[in-house]
């Protein structure tokens, strides 16, 4: 029996040899180096040859990291083309079967990613910046209506009361600038308005990390008063207090710069013990930076029968994500041109968005890593039972107490290597776009006709840029700021 229980746990101490406990971020490691260095010719063919991201069930990740390092490279035909099947993934893509039995007995990583919620908005922004880079602006509209569809089904995830991330304000400032670059004055003003209504409706005018920007408060009067919506003039006039004053068309037209900075939040794996609930509640008590819960056991989850005596578990080792924010000093940014500087303003806040969205589904995540947990300790004990009985009744020793005693043994060999592999595959979810940008600021300045030398400062960074104005038309320009 001594030797039966020494070969067990010398098997569980080799759990870090036999299987890798590898977060996402490690696993593409090489692929954000090169990118962070912007040899993007290299993250590509890292990209290409990553075999974790073969995989069907990381399909979209990979779409989306094509469609990211190929807009890096210019290449905006087939950045599309990757967006485009990033897009179709998230909407053929369902849940199935298998996906909820490897997530109740494996782990979710093994489940299909279909993306967090706010990347989805992204995928539009960098579709659209693509569409207006090639001339294709009816392409470019198109993506602005898919911004209402992904709005709605966003919305339809959780009830109209839902103080949840159902709407996001910087797609709709996006989606009114597509608009009004096509001269869709109408649909542009809906969409600033939905936008300006967001923040206005948030508790201290902040959107996840953001404040109102400036320019879109001009935005919704300029479009309100070019529609002849007096009335609606006077009523966000009163509401930012502010006066609006009718501005000068500009010969050359307009250009949007977005800067993108910092890089994305990475996710890792926290693990937590999960204490009984000693109030007689049936659940379980969690206890971390996002508060102490009771985390109810959801019988109908993992189809465990509520037979099941999930009252011997006192304590439950649960591996759940987080997020980490890479530092990142989040100096000024401006555009200069003809001697003329402005400030650009922070639009978008993935270190405050992406952590948020998640603290707001964290009792669905431990809940469900609770029942992954449960399902592998019963499958651990139901094994360690069919093994002593097997034992039992395979056994020519005559001697009872012998017998019992292999039976124990065999009974614990089976348990302790169920435990093994239990314990190796308990594993967070720690997959997300990670080359996004940390945040995303962003200014609209005037064109004079001609050739405009326009700089671009963010923090010690610069870049000098030609951008020739057109006939009144809005162009877009997006750096992305070397870190």
């Amino acid at each position: 029996m001594k030797k039966a229980i020494k070969r067990a746990w010398v098997a569980w101490l080799l759990v870090p040899v036999l299987f890798s406990c590898a977060t996402y971020s490690n696993k593409m490691a090489g692929y954000y180096q090169s990118i962070n260095r912007a040899d993007y010719r290299r993250a590509d063919e890292i990209l290409s040859g990553n075999s974790f991201l073969q995989y069907e069930r990381n399909k979209l990740l990979f779409f989306m990291e094509k469609g990211k390092i190929y807009h890096l490279m210019g290449a905006y035909d087939s950045s599309n083309l990757y967006f485009n099947l990033a897009d179709n993934f998230i909407e053929n893509s369902k849940k199935t079967a298998g996906d909820a039995i490897a997530g109740n007995l494996l782990n979710p990583m093994m489940k299909t990613y279909q993306g967090e919620d706010y990347e989805r908005f992204l995928i539009h922004y960098y579709k659209a910046l693509n569409y207006f880079y090639i001339g294709a602006i009816d392409e470019a509209v198109v993506e602005a209506r898919r911004i209402s569809l992904s709005t709605n089904a966003q919305q339809q995830k959780f009830s109209p009361t839902s103080n949840k991330y159902t709407e996001d304000a910087f797609a709709l400032i996006v989606q009114g600038l597509i608009y009004e670059a096509a001269a869709q004055t109408n649909n542009a003003f809906i969409s600033y308005r939905n936008a300006a209504e967001l923040f206005l409706n948030t508790a201290g005018g902040g959107y996840y990390g953001v404040a109102m920007p400036q320019q879109l408060k001009q935005d919704l009067l300029k479009t309100a008063d070019q529609m002849g919506f007096g009335d609606q003039v006077s009523y966000y006039q009163q509401k930012f207090n502010a006066t609006y004053t009718r501005p000068q068309n500009s010969e050359g037209g307009e250009l949007i710069v977005f800067f993108e900075r910092g890089k994305a939040p990475v996710k890792i794996e926290q693990n937590f013990v999960l204490m009984r609930d000693g109030s007689g509640g049936g659940g379980f008590l969690f206890t971390s930076e996002y508060g102490t819960m009771n985390v109810p056991f959801d019988y109908s989850f993992g189809n465990v029968s509520r037979d099941a005596a999930i009252n011997k578990f006192r304590t439950i080792r649960v591996a759940v994500p987080a997020y980490v924010t890479l530092p990142y000093s989040m100096t000024a940014a401006s555009v200069t041109i003809n001697g003329q500087a402005q400030t650009a303003e922070l639009i978008e806040d993935l270190n405050t968005l992406a952590p948020a969205i998640l603290r707001e589904r964290i009792l669905k995540e431990v809940s469900s890593a609770l029942v992954r947990q449960v399902v592998k300790k019963l499958t651990e004990a139901g094994v360690s039972a069919v093994a002593k009985e097997v034992s039992k009744s395979n056994s020519k020793e005559k001697d009872e107490n012998k017998k019992e005693a292999k039976a124990e043994t065999a009974a614990l060999t089976a348990g302790l290597l169920v435990n093994l592999f239990n314990t190796a595959t308990e594993k967070a979810d720690t997959r997300n776009w990670q080359s996004l940008p940390a945040f995303i600021q962003y200014a609209r300045v005037p064109l004079l006709a001609g050739e405009n030398n326009i700089t671009l400062q963010a923090g010690g960074a610069s870049k000098t840029i030609r951008v020739i104005g057109g006939n009144g038309k809005m162009q877009f320009y997006n750096w992305v700021v070397a870190q």
